[in-house]
Protein backbone atom coordinates (compact mmCIF):
# COMPACT_ATOMS: atom_id res chain seq x y z
CA UNK A 1 0.00 0.00 0.00
CA UNK A 2 1.22 3.49 -0.88
CA UNK A 3 0.39 6.49 1.30
CA UNK A 4 0.74 10.13 0.22
CA UNK A 5 1.09 12.80 2.89
CA UNK A 6 0.07 16.04 1.26
CA UNK A 7 0.34 19.67 2.28
CA UNK A 8 1.01 22.94 0.58
CA UNK A 9 4.76 23.53 0.99
CA UNK A 10 6.05 19.97 1.57
CA UNK A 11 8.79 21.24 3.87
CA UNK A 12 7.71 20.28 7.41
CA UNK A 13 4.61 18.27 8.32
CA UNK A 14 4.31 16.07 5.25
CA UNK A 15 8.05 15.34 5.34
CA UNK A 16 7.86 14.50 9.06
CA UNK A 17 4.93 12.16 8.33
CA UNK A 18 6.60 10.52 5.32
CA UNK A 19 9.85 9.80 7.15
CA UNK A 20 8.11 8.63 10.33
CA UNK A 21 5.72 6.36 8.44
CA UNK A 22 8.54 4.80 6.43
CA UNK A 23 10.52 4.28 9.64
CA UNK A 24 7.64 2.50 11.41
CA UNK A 25 5.78 0.72 8.60
CA UNK A 26 6.18 -2.84 7.37
CA UNK A 27 8.48 -3.30 4.39
CA UNK A 28 5.66 -3.63 1.85
CA UNK A 29 4.18 -0.22 2.76
CA UNK A 30 5.56 3.04 1.46
CA UNK A 31 4.85 6.66 2.26
CA UNK A 32 5.50 9.58 -0.04
CA UNK A 33 4.98 13.27 0.52
CA UNK A 34 4.33 16.17 -1.78
CA UNK A 35 3.01 19.69 -1.91
CA UNK A 36 0.69 21.62 -4.17
CA UNK A 37 3.14 24.55 -3.97
CA UNK A 38 6.39 23.01 -2.70
CA UNK A 39 8.96 25.31 -1.14
CA UNK A 40 11.79 23.39 -2.78
CA UNK A 41 13.59 22.64 0.47
CA UNK A 42 12.98 20.64 3.62
CA UNK A 43 12.96 22.81 6.72
CA UNK A 44 16.26 22.27 8.61
CA UNK A 45 14.40 21.88 11.92
CA UNK A 46 12.40 18.98 10.44
CA UNK A 47 15.60 17.22 9.45
CA UNK A 48 17.20 17.89 12.84
CA UNK A 49 14.15 16.53 14.69
CA UNK A 50 14.05 13.37 12.58
CA UNK A 51 17.76 12.80 13.20
CA UNK A 52 17.25 13.23 16.96
CA UNK A 53 14.50 10.59 16.78
CA UNK A 54 16.81 8.16 14.98
CA UNK A 55 14.87 8.39 11.71
CA UNK A 56 16.84 8.50 8.48
CA UNK A 57 16.65 11.74 6.51
CA UNK A 58 18.34 10.40 3.38
CA UNK A 59 16.56 11.26 0.16
CA UNK A 60 13.79 13.44 1.57
CA UNK A 61 13.13 16.57 -0.43
CA UNK A 62 10.37 19.08 -1.03
CA UNK A 63 8.55 18.10 -4.21
CA UNK A 64 5.41 18.66 -6.21
CA UNK A 65 2.53 16.22 -6.41
CA UNK A 66 2.97 16.45 -10.19
CA UNK A 67 5.96 14.08 -10.00
CA UNK A 68 4.92 11.19 -7.75
CA UNK A 69 6.83 7.93 -8.32
CA UNK A 70 3.74 5.82 -7.53
CA UNK A 71 -0.01 6.25 -7.45
CA UNK A 72 -1.15 6.45 -3.82
CA UNK A 73 -3.84 4.25 -2.34
CA UNK A 74 -4.49 6.67 0.53
CA UNK A 75 -3.97 10.45 0.64
CA UNK A 76 -3.61 12.14 4.02
CA UNK A 77 -3.74 15.94 4.03
CA UNK A 78 -1.95 17.47 7.01
CA UNK A 79 -2.74 21.17 6.62
CA UNK A 80 -4.32 22.80 9.65
CA UNK A 81 -7.70 23.92 8.36
CA UNK A 82 -8.49 25.51 11.71
CA UNK A 83 -5.71 28.00 11.06
CA UNK A 84 -7.31 29.07 7.77
CA UNK A 85 -4.79 27.15 5.69
CA UNK A 86 -6.24 25.68 2.53
CA UNK A 87 -5.37 22.04 1.94
CA UNK A 88 -4.81 20.97 -1.63
CA UNK A 89 -7.25 18.41 -3.01
CA UNK A 90 -5.71 15.34 -4.61
CA UNK A 91 -7.83 14.46 -7.61
CA UNK A 92 -6.95 10.80 -8.10
CA UNK A 93 -9.31 7.90 -7.29
CA UNK A 94 -8.03 7.24 -3.77
CA UNK A 95 -9.16 7.12 -0.16
CA UNK A 96 -8.73 10.62 1.29
CA UNK A 97 -8.54 11.70 4.90
CA UNK A 98 -7.54 14.85 6.76
CA UNK A 99 -5.15 14.93 9.73
CA UNK A 100 -4.79 18.67 10.36
CA UNK A 101 -1.61 19.76 12.17
CA UNK A 102 -0.43 23.32 12.80
CA UNK A 103 2.48 24.28 10.54
CA UNK A 104 5.63 24.60 12.66
CA UNK A 105 7.29 26.54 9.85
CA UNK A 106 5.14 29.51 10.90
CA UNK A 107 6.06 29.28 14.59
CA UNK A 108 7.55 32.37 16.17
CA UNK A 109 9.31 33.06 19.44
CA UNK A 110 12.51 31.78 20.97
CA UNK A 111 14.45 28.87 19.49
CA UNK A 112 13.03 26.68 22.26
CA UNK A 113 9.46 27.73 21.40
CA UNK A 114 9.99 27.08 17.70
CA UNK A 115 11.58 23.69 18.44
CA UNK A 116 8.57 22.90 20.65
CA UNK A 117 6.21 23.63 17.72
CA UNK A 118 8.12 21.15 15.56
CA UNK A 119 8.11 18.59 18.38
CA UNK A 120 4.34 19.01 18.84
CA UNK A 121 3.68 18.50 15.11
CA UNK A 122 5.91 15.42 15.09
CA UNK A 123 4.27 13.88 18.19
CA UNK A 124 0.77 14.38 16.75
CA UNK A 125 1.76 12.83 13.43
CA UNK A 126 3.57 9.93 15.08
CA UNK A 127 0.57 9.18 17.32
CA UNK A 128 -1.71 9.09 14.27
CA UNK A 129 0.70 7.00 12.19
CA UNK A 130 1.07 4.48 15.02
CA UNK A 131 -2.74 4.27 15.29
CA UNK A 132 -2.99 3.78 11.53
CA UNK A 133 -0.42 0.99 11.55
CA UNK A 134 -2.24 -0.70 14.48
CA UNK A 135 -5.46 -1.05 12.45
CA UNK A 136 -6.42 -4.50 11.10
CA UNK A 137 -5.26 -3.34 7.69
CA UNK A 138 -5.58 -6.71 5.95
CA UNK A 139 -9.32 -6.66 6.74
CA UNK A 140 -9.82 -2.96 6.05
CA UNK A 141 -8.13 -2.94 2.64
CA UNK A 142 -11.10 -4.85 1.24
CA UNK A 143 -13.57 -2.41 2.86
CA UNK A 144 -12.70 1.16 1.76
CA UNK A 145 -15.66 2.71 3.60
CA UNK A 146 -14.57 1.24 6.95
CA UNK A 147 -10.95 2.15 6.24
CA UNK A 148 -11.89 5.78 5.54
CA UNK A 149 -14.00 5.91 8.71
CA UNK A 150 -11.06 4.65 10.75
CA UNK A 151 -8.62 7.06 9.07
CA UNK A 152 -10.97 10.00 9.67
CA UNK A 153 -11.18 9.07 13.36
CA UNK A 154 -7.40 8.84 13.62
CA UNK A 155 -7.22 12.44 12.37
CA UNK A 156 -8.63 13.59 15.71
CA UNK A 157 -6.12 11.74 17.90
CA UNK A 158 -3.62 13.68 20.00
CA UNK A 159 -0.62 12.39 21.94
Amino acid sequence: MNILFLCTGNSCRSILAEATFNHLAPANWRAMSAGSQPTGQVHPRSLALLAREGISTDGYMSKSWDHLPLTPDVVVTVCASAAGETCPAYLGPVIRTHWGVEDPAHATGTDAQIDAAFETAYRILRTRIEAFLALPLADLQSDPVRLKTQLDHIGSLLP
